[in-house]
């Protein structure tokens, strides 16, 4: 039987997230949340080494709420937000129940995390704080793992956070799904976000359970999205594209961690019902003639996963697929990719002259990982050396530094 110690740090890890999001709505205030959500599993700590409860959240509830009124009244601040939290302790009009956390409600489309992550990317906050808030509040991310995602230090990751909830908190900014009018103006933030929840468990060096997890929260709240916004092709789109993407998990890594490239992969390990799923889901969203981002991108996608092998692979559509990405939302990142697979439907040459009239990527490993390659099939060792090293240079994970340096490394090998 687990000790308490690991009990409650289980029902914390677990269900931090729709526990944090019942307390805000309660508080309307983040960082009181989460000190009294703290409070609560240091307490439990204590109180159940003689036994554990027979509803250890609902305890933790209970307890982070009467530690949050302590110390309102202790601050003497908060004069509102005491009174309801106090009408909730006693379950008089105007409050909050006990019954609002039950399951009955969590189960429902709007559950609290759907409702904590429309408030975590309200319009009132800053773009990158919105991501920030959702990764840490909703996929439980430490400051330090956003950090590198945003390339910032700590501590600027962390005044971030700290300005975007006590901009909810003094805004008066509600913990709720937004009504149906605004829902459509909020959508493009909200899954712009879960995207990057996805890519952050994605593009781990190694496929671990912590990063799984994640992979699987983000999957998890897009259905949630989509099931909310029916209407919404992109929605549709974006869960299309996860599932996709999460099919080809276990075939992108080899034994040693290495890198597997998607063309050498063994595609026997590919999820097949994830990309039948996901099939379906892009076929409904496409019915609806209006395609996103999203949906193109979740088409390029479908492409590669349909096709039996690397060699038959269909470049002639997904060239297509990007030159109509590129003209209606035109990025580099883009760019870079639609510079790809023309190499591979035309040759490295036409890609290369279109990737060397790309702008904007000299920061980032994949475009000169691109070009070396395009180089390397040309037959420029040289140029494709120095590009290589760039990308080493540039690259800040461990796997993608140990495949470039073993690019770099064959380049010197007699007859390459």
């Amino acid at each position: 039987m687990a000790g308490p110690a690991e009990l409650v740090d289980q029902v914390y890890r677990e269900h931090r997230a729709r526990m944090l999001a019942a307390l805000v709505r309660v508080l309307g205030d983040f960082e009181l949340a989460e000190e009294a959500l703290q409070d609560a599993a240091a307490l439990a700590l204590r109180r159940w080494a003689g036994r554990a409860p027979d509803d250890p959240v609902g305890w933790l509830l209970t307890a982070a709420r009467n530690r949050a009124i302590d110390r309102l009244r202790r601050a003497r601040l908060g004069k509102d937000k005491q009174q309801q939290a106090d009408a909730a302790y006693r379950g008089e009009p105007g409050g909050v129940s006990m019954s609002d956390f039950g399951e009955d409600r969590l189960a429902a489309v709007g559950d609290e995390r759907l409702s904590l992550i429309f408030t975590c990317c309200h319009p009132a906050l800053a773009p990158e704080a919105r991501v920030a808030l959702t990764l840490q509040a909703v996929a439980g991310l430490t400051a330090a793992q956003i950090a590198r995602v945003f390339l910032v230090s700590e501590s600027t990751l962390a005044q971030r956070l700290v300005r975007a909830k006590r901009k909810i908190r003094d805004a008066g900014i509600r913990l709720a799904v937004p009504p149906d009018h605004l829902l459509p103006d909020r959508l493009a933030g909200v899954l712009s976000v879960v995207y990057l929840i996805f890519t952050q468990g994605y593009t781990a060096d190694a496929e671990t359970g912590e990063y799984r997890a994640l992979r699987a929260e983000a999957i998890r709240l897009g259905k949630l999205i989509a099931a909310l916004l029916p209407d919404e092709p992109e929605a549709l789109g974006l869960v299309a594209l996860l599932l996709l993407h999460d099919s080809r998990a276990a075939a992108r890594y080899g034994p040693a961690g290495e890198v597997v490239l998607l063309e050498e992969q063994d595609r026997s390990l590919w999820d097949r019902a994830e990309i039948a799923e996901a099939v379906g889901l892009l076929d409904r969203a496409l019915r609806r003639g209006a395609p996103g981002p999203y949906q193109l991108q979740a088409a390029v996608a479908a492409v590669h996963a349909q096709a039996a092998s690397a060699e038959r692979t269909d470049w002639d559509r997904i060239v297509a697929l990007y030159r109509e990405l590129l003209a209606a939302w035109p990025s580099p990142v883009v760019a870079l990719n639609h510079a790809v697979a023309v190499a591979m439907a035309d040759g490295p040459e036409a890609g290369l002259r279109l990737l060397d009239d790309v702008d904007g990527l000299d920061g980032y490993h994949l475009f000169h990982a691109a070009r070396a390659d395009l180089l390397r099939r040309l037959g420029h060792a040289g140029e494709a050396a120095a590009a290589y090293r760039r990308a080493h240079e540039l690259a800040t994970k461990p796997a993608d530094r140990r495949f470039l340096a073993g690019r770099l490394l064959a380049l010197d090998e007699p007859g390459a």
